[in-house]
Formats: C-alpha cells, structure tokens, sequence
C-alpha cells in the first residue's frame, strides 16, 4: 500500500511513538508503522496486554520497531520507567487502533498500565485513531469522552464507516492508514499555518471539443498535491481547485474537482474572498476549441485536414490577483523552455504576484510528471534564488516558507 505521503524531508529523523490497543484492527499498525518508516519517521511502540492477543511484539521488533514497550512491571529492564521515555525522545504519540476502554482510561487520566501511563506522561501532540462496535463509539459514554479529550487538545482521526468484524455494519472501523499516516506527519511539524485559509489551484484543464476529445497539457497535479499536502501538514485550511488526473489529496483538504478553465475560474472567484493566500500551481489551458455539436466528430469528415478556432480562457491568476484584498497573498507558476529568469520576472511583474516560482519543462528530471524539479524563485520584493534539483515535496515545503518570510 502507498502511504500516499510524499517525501518531505523536514519529516526525516522525527519520531512517532505509537499505541496499539486491543482490536482486530491491531494488525493494521504494522502496515502503518511501516509506511512512517518508508518516509523515514521512526516509530517506538507500545502494545496493551490486550493487544498482545492479536499481534506479537516480536513482530514490530523484526521490522525495526525500537523500542517496543509492553507490561508496566514486565521483564523488560526498562520497563521500571518506560512509561516516561516516549515523553522524552518523541515528538508525537498516536494510538492507533484506540479502543473504547482506552479512550476512558485517557479521558479521566488513568495511568495503571504502560500505554495510559505513557498518554498522561507525554506532553506534546497527541492523536487518538479509534476503532470499535459501532454502538459502542455512538455510547454516550464514549463521545463524552472524546469531547473531553478534544478540549484538552487531543486530535482524532475519526473512525470510518462500513462492515465492522463482528457483522455489524456503522462507523466505528479504524481510519484508512493513508489517513492516519497524514495525522501522524501532522502532528510533527509546526502548525506555522494554523488559521489561515489558502486556495489552491492545481493540475491540468480539459477543454471539451467533440464528445470525445479535448485541448490539453501534460500536468499530472503532482506539484500541486505536494503543496496542498504541505499546506495540509503545516495547519492550513486548505480549498484544492483540482483538475482531472490530481492524485490523492488528504481527506481534511477540501477538494473541489474541475474540468475546464471556466469550471475553475467559477469556482475560484466564489472562494477567494475567503482566502488569506491564493496559490496558482495549475497548468491551466490558455485557450479552449470552438465546441463542436456534432457528437463525435468522424475522420472521414476531414481528410484534407481539419482548422479548429480557439477563444482565449479567463486568466485565473491575473484575475484575482487584480482583486486581491491588500493582506492577501500570491504564488504564481510559470513552466517555461527558454529564458526562465527574465520569463519568471516579467511574469511576476504582469500578474501582480508575490512570489513566482518558475521551472523548464521538457528536461528529465524537472517540471510535468517528474518527482523532482529545478527552481527558480522570485518575489516583488527584488529577491531571487535559484534552486538545485529537489524533490516536489520539499520545492512545495521551501515555497511555504518563502510565503511565511513576506
């Protein structure tokens, strides 16, 4: 399974401590603990006892788990005070599957086996992934406790729903791992975007012509994605204006799917005056085709050849830009051949934006579809900085910084 988190290298080296309660779904943690090690977030774990009858320690431990914690008063030589060592060498704890009991015991601050003990003695972010009956996370009792866990500022990746193991079918089964694997990156890096709401175009445009065919570019979304994950990961309220084609997107991003340039224009204009940054990452087509009635159209209509009329599209970020509030703020893109520099000032220059971001396309290694790019950055402010071949996640983590500094 792909974690669908892309690798930002700001994620490397920090560490998750993760809880695994008693549940069918205990055996879910190890896929997840290994997807957090794919992008290089090393995991300690803890195991209740009731969670030992669905999975083994010894289990964790092969695959690289360090360190595995289990019984308050185990064998372990350090179980004397391995209640305290997530506090001191974690950045952030998860439990994940959380069971209902494990919910009360942390709601009312219960510290009587390992994992409880480590809950109340960790004092940075925490996310609870619960997973039971679906009766049992509707009980009073259990959202009375969430709630309770929720004031004292513990996040949650809300249980999905669907056929649980006993039969019945509700929302109670643990949160798809993608999801928890973008809680848990959440919870490790600075919440610097917190409150603010960012609109964010990306991917490419389809511009209809027959009932079959359409005008449009080779964008795959994936510089886009990387943003709006960065964005997602950093606090942000994020509205994601994709294109067809744009991958996965964090479920806590608000997606908005779209076709043509009208259909994101449309859509842009209704949500930037709620936005306190717009980022314009989409290829969006310049033109769309005179539309043709006639169904699909035949190519024995044509055998001469065949002349098309294009109409120029709205110009999105020209547009919103123009009509920016003075405290909002502005990312273009430019994806260039030729003169990149000279292209990227002009452009910025032209669009009113505050920052641009400009690559060549058609070199391997950099701009449509490749995992890494080249950069070249520039702002209203007379400042420029030419980037070396990174990957897409850490351009969209460096350009979130860039935004932060103005």
């Amino acid at each position: 399974m792909d974690s669908a988190l892309y690798p930002f290298s700001t994620l490397q080296n920090k560490r998750l401590h993760l809880g695994v309660c008693g549940s069918v779904a205990a055996y879910k943690a190890v896929e997840l603990m290994r997807l957090l090690q794919k992008v290089e977030i090393s995991v300690g774990i803890t195991l209740t006892e009731a969670a030992m009858r669905f999975i083994a320690p010894l289990t964790f431990e092969a695959l690289g788990a360090s360190k595995v914690h289990t019984l308050m008063f185990g064998p372990d030589e350090d179980a004397l005070f391995g209640h305290l060592q997530p506090g001191q060498t974690a950045q952030a704890f998860m439990v994940a599957p959380c069971s209902a009991d494990a919910l009360a015991r942390f709601a009312a601050g219960l510290a009587h086996d390992m994992l409880a003990a480590q809950v109340l003695a960790f004092d940075g972010p925490v996310v609870l992934a619960p997973a039971m009956n679906p009766r049992m996370w509707q009980h009073q009792a259990t959202q009375e406790n969430v709630a309770q866990l929720k004031r004292r500022g513990v996040a949650f990746v809300e249980p999905g729903r669907g056929l649980v193991a006993c039969g019945e079918s509700g929302q109670g089964r643990l949160a798809d791992l993608p999801e928890l694997v973008f809680a848990a990156a959440k919870a490790l890096v600075p919440q610097d975007f917190s409150g603010k709401t960012i609109l964010l175009t990306l991917g490419p445009t389809h511009e209809a012509w027959d009932s079959v065919r359409v005008w449009t570019n080779r964008s795959t979304g994936l510089m886009g994605a990387s943003l709006a994950q960065a964005a997602y990961l950093r606090g942000a309220k994020v509205h994601a204006l994709a294109g067809p084609g744009v991958p996965r997107l964090p479920t806590e991003v608000e997606r908005h799917d779209v076709n043509s340039a009208k259909d994101m224009f449309a859509k842009a204009k209704e949500l930037w005056p709620q936005a306190d940054m717009g980022i314009f990452s989409a290829a969006v087509a310049d033109f769309s085709p005179e539309p043709f009635t006639g169904g699909k159209f035949k190519k024995a209509d044509a055998t001469s050849g065949l002349d098309i009329h294009f109409s120029p599209n709205p110009d999105i970020l020209a547009d919103l830009a123009e009509k920016r509030r003075p405290e909002q703020k502005v990312l273009a893109f430019a994806a260039e051949t030729d003169n990149l520099r000279e292209q990227c000032r002009d452009k910025l220059r032209r669009k009113k934006a505050h920052i641009l971001a400009g690559n060549f396309v058609g070199t391997p290694g950099e701009g449509f579809a490749a995992a890494t790019n080249r950069m070249f950055v520039c702002d209203h402010t007379g400042r420029e900085e030419q980037w070396p071949v990174m990957s897409k996640a850490d351009v969209a983590w460096r350009l979130l910084n860039w935004l932060c500094d103005l």
